[in-house]
This record gives C-alpha cells, sequence and structure tokens, in this order.
C-alpha cells in the first residue's frame, strides 16, 4: 500500500445490503455524534474488501437477526477492493467500520493513519499459496524464479504471501515476482495463460477456482497457519470520541459471529447470507460449502479467551514479516496501539 493509496478518495463501487426496518437519520456530519435516541436508528457504514457476503458473515447475521437494530444502529455494507481501500474509507470518514487486514492496516499506521483493529474475525489463516492441481511445484521453495498471482495490489494476501516467502528466505522482486490479476474468473485465465505459478488466495477465493474447474491445492508450511487474517477494524478518533458506538457495534457483531457458529441456525444463516449477496445464494450447494469453509477459519484457536481475541505475539510477528520483507522501514513505535481485545471482551459478554 503505498502513501498516495491511503490519500486519494476511494471509489465506494457496489451497496450489497441495507438494514433499514425503519426510517432513521443521517450520520451527524462526524462519526463522534452522540447516540440517538433509543426509538431511532443511527446509520453506520461497513466496508469490506470484496463482494462475498459469506466472507463478512457475522456483519449479515447481525443485521438479518436483527441485532444491530436492538443496538440503535443500521447498517449499510458496501464492497470496495482490497484492505487498502478499506482503510482509505475509514481514513477519510467514509465508513465506521471495516474488514482489513493486518498487514495493510500496520503499513498504514507506519504512514500516519490510526486505525485500530478491535476484533479477530479470521482467527486461522484464512489465506494460503495455492499452485494448481498437475503442477510440479510442491513446495514454496519451488517458487523461486516464478510469478505470484494476487487478488489485489495491496490487500491482505500479499503482505500474507510475502510473509511466507521470507520466511523461506526470498525477496520479492529479486527471487519471485507478485502480478496482480484479480480474483474468480481473472485469476483462473492467469493460471490458463500461463502468467502466474501460484496465487495467493482466500479460503473463499480458493473454493472459487476449484468450483469453477480449476483444481489447486495449497502448498503453504503449516506453520503460517497462526497468522490471523482480517479483522473489523475502526478508527482511533472514533474510539476515543465515540466508545458507545463502537461497544454497541461490538455486542452487536459478536452475537451474530456466535449465531452463525451455531448449527441449528444453519438455515437463518445461509437465507441472511443470501440476501446479502444474492449471487452467492443461487448456487445453494456452493454457498453452503464457501460457509462451512469461511466459518472454520473464525473459530478461536486453543488459546483464546473469546471470539474475537487477539494474540498478541503474533502482532509481533506480523509486524517482523513486514519488516524482513521491506514493507514496513523499521518497527511501529507503539505496535499494541493497533489493536486490542476491550471490545471483543465485550462483545463475549453480550454473546453469554
Amino acid at each position: 500500500m503505498t502513501k498516495s493509496n491511503l490519500e486519494e478518495t476511494p471509489m465506494i463501487n457496489r451497496r450489497l445490503f441495507t438494514a433499514a426496518m425503519v426510517a432513521s437519520l443521517p450520520l451527524a456530519g462526524t462519526f463522534g455524534a452522540p447516540a440517538l435516541a433509543t426509538d431511532e436508528l443511527r446509520d453506520i457504514t461497513f466496508v469490506q474488501p470484496s463482494p462475498s457476503a459469506i466472507n463478512s458473515f457475522p456483519v449479515f447475521v447481525a443485521i438479518g437477526e436483527g441485532f444491530f437494530e436492538e443496538e440503535g444502529l443500521n447498517v449499510t455494507v458496501e464492497a470496495i477492493n482490497g484492505s487498502g481501500a478499506v482503510l482509505q474509507a475509514l481514513s477519510a470518514g467514509q465508513a465506521h467500520f471495516g474488514r482489513p487486514g493486518p498487514g495493510p492496516l500496520i503499513a498504514a499506521r507506519a504512514r500516519g493513519v490510526d486505525a485500530v483493529h478491535i476484533y479477530n474475525v479470521a482467527a486461522r489463516s484464512n489465506f494460503g499459496i495455492a499452485v494448481q492441481e498437475g503442477s510440479d511445484i510442491q513446495d514454496v521453495e519451488g517458487l523461486r524464479g516464478k510469478v505470484i498471482g494476487t487478488g489485489t495490489a495491496d490487500g491482505a494476501e500479499v503482505g500474507f504471501a510475502r510473509n511466507v516467502m521470507t520466511g523461506a528466505g526470498m525477496t520479492a522482486g529479486e527471487d519471485y515476482e507478485f502480478l496482480t490479476v484479480g480474483d474468480g474468473g481473472p485469476a483462473t485465465a492467469a493460471f490458463l495463460n500461463g502468467e502466474i505459478d501460484a496465487y495467493s488466495a482466500s479460503t473463499a477465493d480458493t473454493a472459487i477456482l476449484n468450483q469453477r474447474g480449476m483444481a489447486v491445492r495449497d502448498i503453504t508450511p503449516a506453520e503460517f497457519g497462526r497468522f490471523f487474517g482480517n479483522g473489523i477494524a475502526t478508527m482511533g478518533e472514533t474510539i476515543r470520541n465515540d466508545r458507545e458506538l463502537v461497544e454497541a457495534w461490538s455486542r452487536a457483531f459478536a452475537r451474530g459471529h456466535a449465531f452463525a457458529l451455531d448449527d441449528a441456525n444453519r438455515e437463518a444463516v445461509l437465507a441472511h447470507l443470501a440476501a446479502g449477496n444474492p449471487q452467492e445464494g443461487e448456487d445453494k450447494e456452493f454457498q453452503s460449502a464457501l460457509f462451512d469453509a469461511v466459518r472454520s477459519k473464525t473459530i478461536p484457536t486453543d488459546d483464546a479467551e473469546h471470539l474475537g481475541w487477539y494474540p498478541g505475539a503474533v502482532w509481533a510477528e506480523w509486524q517482523d514479516a513486514l519488516v524482513a520483507g521491506g514493507e514496513l522501514p523499521g518497527p511501529l513505535e507503539d505496535l499494541d496501539a493497533a489493536w486490542t481485545n476491550e471490545f471483543a471482551e465485550i462483545g463475549a459478554a453480550a454473546v453469554n
């Protein structure tokens, strides 16, 4: 993510879903406005780095089940392109909450963007480096001198792949190359045309490639499974000046997450996701399989204290990888300011 990317105003290109059960009031110009009366809903914008409702399933479930409404919030979801654009929207005041990756968020903070992760959604790594099923490449060492495709130029999948390759002693631009090819169909075409030898993909991306007939397999070393993926972020100013909003969001989001993890609610969950993205809901079998794959990555690790909990040690490992890969000139002055567990704890209390 370059400095110019952070300074540009993003074009939000697709409105996915709006929970508008009753008439609502417009935002008061800043995100630090006081909460509205309990019989009114406050308009809130959430930005996600892809159009998939499944990738942000707790949000759509919390909307559909009325959890946000119970907190006085009317949430609109906007899809934009990648974590870099999510952070741009947050820093430009165009959204209250977003779902960027940890690598882009750390890099953004190094450039003065006061974004903070408040909920660990992808508690288990939801990224991997995949090659075609019939490829001779068996491990990441086989990618030396090769081209790795990515969905976006500055998304979380780039930071993850750079992290993996750095661990193997390789540097981008010297030992391998990145090529932005997009996801879905464009990624399939890039494989077929020989433009890329591997693809840094999310769990959802890999499932889509396989579903479209491009059989791929993951060659990511097992030890990188501890690197959590995209999580919920907001601006530090919002936390300081509008704490009640962040707490309300956190309670509703955690309830949506917990509801979706209960198999007894499966039918309702899939219906909410189809409402959020009708295209994903057209093929029920594929929707169900993709939801299972994405949901599995959000189940907390054994050492987690509750849903949404962040391990501080892995934040340090993320930062070390960014420094080693040349994405950061050096460690942040205060890495702990990039994340907090306090709001996930509030959410966990609402679930329990």
